[in-house]
């Protein structure tokens, strides 16, 4: 089910211990509560699957859905 409402374009930033994906997602200002944008159900299960693959190292799968920065030791 959509939520009503104002749709907005955010980067939402996923963090582990050695990498942070930066992934676009659509953000919503529903009429009902205009107080501060939300997500839907389907943009919440996106950024669990993006953690999920982030926490198991798969760079390719990340790279096809947003920006990936990895720590680097010196």
């Amino acid at each position: 089910m959509r939520i009503t409402g104002k749709r907005l374009k955010r980067t939402r930033l996923v963090h582990t211990a050695r990498l942070v994906v930066a992934v676009d997602v659509e953000m919503v200002i529903p009429r009902s509560d205009p107080s501060e944008p939300c997500l839907e159900s389907e943009t919440v299960e996106l950024l669990r699957d993006v953690h999920q693959h982030a926490e198991a190292g798969d760079i390719t799968w990340l790279q096809s859905r947003g920006k990936v920065y990895q720590f680097v030791d010196k």
